[in-house]
C-alpha cells in the first residue's frame, strides 16, 4: 500500500481498452504504453428508465509491464488495472502549459474469456519507472485528444 501520513493514492479499474494500446520507448530506451480504458456506470432515473454512463480512463505503464500490455492486449479487450493518480505538466508545441492527469499501472490482470488470445486471470506487476522518466510527458503528449 502507498505509504504517506495518513493518505492512500490508489485506482482500481475493470474495464475494455478503448483502443490498441501504444507502445513506445522513452529517449533512455524505458518502454511505456499509454492505453485508454472505459467503464461503465448503469443505474435507473427518476422515472425508472435505465441510463448508463461511459467514463474514458486515461493510463500509464512502464517497462515490463507496458511491453506485456503491448504484446497481449488490443482494443476490446478485458482488464484489471490497479495503479494511482499521477497529475503532471508539459509544454505544448505553441508553449502553452497543459495538464494531465492519469492512471500509473501497478499491477494488471487479463480477463479475457476462454477461447480468446489473453489467458484468464494472468497477473502482472510493474518494476518502477525510471529515475526521471515517470514526471516527464511521453512523446507525442502534445498529441492527447483530451
Amino acid at each position: 500500500m502507498a505509504r504517506g501520513r495518513g493518505t492512500v493514492n490508489k485506482v482500481i479499474l475493470i474495464g475494455h481498452l478503448g483502443a490498441d494500446p501504444q507502445l513506445k520507448y522513452t529517449p533512455s530506451g524505458s518502454a511505456f504504453v499509454n492505453i485508454s480504458i472505459a467503464t461503465n456506470r448503469v443505474w435507473k432515473d427518476q422515472d425508472g428508465n435505465q441510463q448508463e454512463r461511459t467514463e474514458w480512463h486515461r493510463v500509464v505503464a512502464w517497462r515490463k509491464l507496458a511491453e506485456i500490455i503491448g504484446e497481449y492486449l488490443k482494443k476490446g479487450s478485458s482488464v484489471y488495472i490497479e495503479g494511482r493518480l499521477q497529475t503532471r505538466s508539459y509544454e505544448d508545441t505553441n508553449g502553452v502549459k497543459r495538464y494531465i492527469t492519469e492512471v500509473v499501472a501497478d499491477e494488471m490482470v487479463m480477463l479475457g474469456k476462454k477461447g480468446e488470445t489473453v489467458d484468464t486471470g494472468d497477473e502482472y506487476q510493474a518494476e518502477p519507472p525510471p529515475p526521471g522518466d515517470e514526471n516527464s510527458p511521453p512523446e507525442g503528449a502534445d498529441d492527447l485528444p483530451f
